[in-house]
């Protein structure tokens, strides 16, 4: 019997596991010390404790993965996203120790994951990106004549990182050494790699990005687009499928883009090409390339019919089998929102709020779907992300998915700690984005619960 470890927890461990029993095979779960009653411990046909609570001395502790896989029998490790799923030297581990690791190469994972590296991939491949530098140096006469080469406002980001972490903007010429030097210093310490780069800043962009799927020298299809516009902290709140508004022309643009960079790396695996999209000019810019599977990634399924993780697997287990149809037999077939239920409070610039979950239930409703990692009694804790549960609803268009989305919400009961649900539903009924007019500085610009 062919097994898979789950070398993750919440949410994700779940879908995980059920891709995994979905495709015929046995799944093990780890976990902490601090997560022994989630969901997912229960669901895994068997369980590990890793470690204790604190990350690093447990999800992030890939001797520890390894070893478990070999000592459950497992020959596959599905990283999910966070933690592992997108370090390099944990995927060339897993080979060594003769593991199969469900996600692209290691070296696709260390190109993309140095954006510096995946602009250059991206530039190679035709696909459009903004102006902006090389790795910048120390000299501050050299950084000054830079930036005001790009022209204001910008960028400056760390070329390893990613999710909206290691960037600030720039505004004002007189702020662009210090802000350099800061993020400099946090980027050494955070990813250990303090090397960056500018790029132009768009002040109004829409964040629409493409999943593509590739075969490796057999090349890749796309499965459409999303809109992920939606952002707290230049991090995603609500995302959905296909991106409003698109016109065919920039969506055809986009995927074929996205697919010719696929192709022009050999990429194997689930991935998204992220753009920034103005959409007075139609223009898109390369954001950056994420190598794994997306905490997004239903809204696709849904309106694809296709399941992504489950692909994943196929593909891993069986790389000259294509595990999706043909390009020309993906179709988009209705719309897709994804909310993210946090366990934050919005009114204190949604500052994680971990606690106790007196009280979880979620209701029973067609054309809804819920992604939760936690049921009552659980703790979200200080130590992880603090992301409770995806609430996916889906419609025969924007409105029915919106509107049932929304109904959705207010039928979610959870009691013992403060989350983001009101603020949710504010958000899906502001007129704007009723109408879908909004761009990634929405939220910042004046949401408040």
């Amino acid at each position: 019997m062919t097994r898979l470890l789950v070398a993750n927890r919440g949410e994700i461990a779940c879908r995980i596991i059920r891709a995994a029993h979905a495709v015929g095979i046995e799944a093990v779960a780890v976990h902490s010390e601090q997560d022994a009653q989630l969901p997912h411990v229960s669901m895994a046909d068997q369980a590990v404790c890793i470690g204790p609570a604190a990350a690093r001395q447990s999800y992030l502790d890939a001797e520890k993965l390894i070893r478990i896989a070999g000592e459950t029998g497992c020959t596959l490790v599905h990283p999910g996203y966070g933690f592992l799923s997108e370090n390099a030297d944990f995927a060339r581990r897993c080979v060594a120790a003769g593991l199969t690791f469900v996600g692209p190469s290691a070296d696709h994972i260390a190109l993309m994951g140095d954006k510096q590296n995946a602009r250059d991939a991206a530039i190679a491949s035709g696909v459009p990106v903004l102006p902006g530098t090389g790795r910048l140096g120390t000299d501050e006469a050299t950084l000054r004549e830079q930036a005001a080469a790009i022209g204001y406002p910008l960028l400056v980001k760390a070329t390893a990182g990613g999710g909206g972490h290691g960037m600030q903007r720039i505004d004002d010429p007189a702020a662009l050494i210090g802000t350099i030097e800061r993020t400099r210093d946090f980027a050494g310490r955070i990813f250990g790699d303090d090397s960056l780069y500018l790029e132009r800043c768009l002040g109004t962009a829409r964040h629409v990005e493409v999943q593509v799927f590739g075969f490796g020298r057999h090349g890749a299809v796309h499965l459409f687009e999303r809109d992920c516009s939606l952002q707290r902290r230049h991090q995603k709140v609500v995302e959905e499928a296909p991106a409003p508004g698109l016109s065919p022309a920039t969506r055809d643009a986009m995927t074929e883009a996205a697919c010719n960079l696929a192709r022009s790396i050999g990429y194997s695996g689930a991935g998204t090409v992220e753009y920034l999209y103005e959409p007075a000019t139609g223009e898109f810019f390369f954001l950056e390339m994420n190598t794994r599977i997306q905490v997004e990634h239903p809204v696709t399924e849904v309106v694809t019919g296709q399941d992504l993780v489950a692909a994943q697997i196929r593909f891993a287990m069986a790389p000259d089998a294509r595990p999706l149809p043909a390009q020309d037999a993906l179709r988009l077939d209705g719309v897709a929102i994804e909310a993210r239920v946090y366990a934050e409070n919005p009114s204190k610039r949604f500052l994680p709020a971990p606690g106790r979950i007196d009280s979880l239930i979620l209701p029973r409703l067609a054309d809804v779907d819920f992604h939760c990692g936690y049921a009552t009694g659980n703790e979200v804790s200080v130590h992880y992300d603090p992301l409770v549960m995806k609430v996916v609803a889906r419609g025969s268009d924007r409105a029915a998915a919106r509107q049932t989305l929304v109904d959705a919400l207010k039928r979610v009961e959870i009691q013992g700690l403060t989350t983001n649900l009101p603020f949710l539903i504010e958000l899906l009924e502001h007129p704007d984005v009723v109408q879908a007019e909004y761009d990634t500085t929405f939220i910042e610009a004046g949401m408040t619960c």
